[in-house]
């Protein structure tokens, strides 16, 4: 408690959330197990895209996933078909722009802090009749690293259907600055664990990958 307030703790929030829940494009585990997860941001730095290329990508809307790099040596960054300008407007203050807005959430690395709202996304329209690498994630470990790191969310800051919910940059709270109640307990449920940047040492912190389409486990990705 700081001032009459109760914030969250941080072993509080690993026995609620044990495992957090990464989706990643098919046949990118050995990638990712190499080169860490990235944000936007990150992998644009990777392959040093600059000027109006790295604008398009980083500050605007990227309604279909795109590749970047080469043949040899590509990221597939998402798609953000369900955050179109036009349905963002709706959700953010006037002081926080789309483009501010894209240009945060690219910035961060997103876990789902439940399995079902994993298998919502892969069972989404978009999603349901591809494969994914999904990967599992001790949070433990990776809270004792990552920390000073990781934000936490209580929305899909990145979809705006079937309503357009409030949202703003203070979504985002830092693990001991998120409001919790008499309890102990979050006082909203967390929805995204984030992390600034990228985390290039995740195969370090995983401990399942599995080979997923829709809500079916397709295999079990070796580590």
């Amino acid at each position: 408690m700081v001032n009459g307030k109760i914030y969250l703790d941080t072993q509080h929030l690993i026995r609620l959330y044990p495992h957090v829940y990464h989706m990643a494009e098919k046949d990118t585990w050995q990638s990712i197990k190499s080169i860490g997860l990235l944000s936007t941001s990150a992998a644009l730095d990777r392959y040093k895209v600059q000027g109006s290329a790295r604008i398009a990508l980083e500050q605007k809307h990227r309604p279909e996933k795109i590749s970047v790099g080469n043949a040899r040596d590509q990221i597939v960054l998402r798609d953000q078909g369900p955050m179109a300008p036009s349905r963002l407007a709706m959700a953010l203050p006037p002081a926080v722009t789309p483009s501010k807005w894209y240009r945060f959430l690219n910035g961060l690395v997103f876990m789902w802090a439940e399995e079902t709202r994993l298998l919502g996304l892969l069972n989404a329209r978009r999603y349901r009749n591809l494969e994914h690498d999904v990967l599992t994630i001790d949070l433990r470990s990776f809270v004792t690293a990552y920390e000073e790191s990781i934000w936490l969310c209580h929305m899909n800051s990145g979809n705006t259907f079937p309503v357009p919910h409030k949202r703003d940059l203070g979504s985002f709270r830092r693990i001991k600055d998120y409001p919790a109640n008499r309890k102990g307990n979050p006082a909203k449920t967390v929805v995204e664990v984030v992390t600034d940047y990228s985390v290039p040492d995740i195969g370090t912190y995983v401990i399942a990958v599995r080979r997923m389409r829709g809500a079916q486990t397709i295999r079990t990705i070796p580590i």
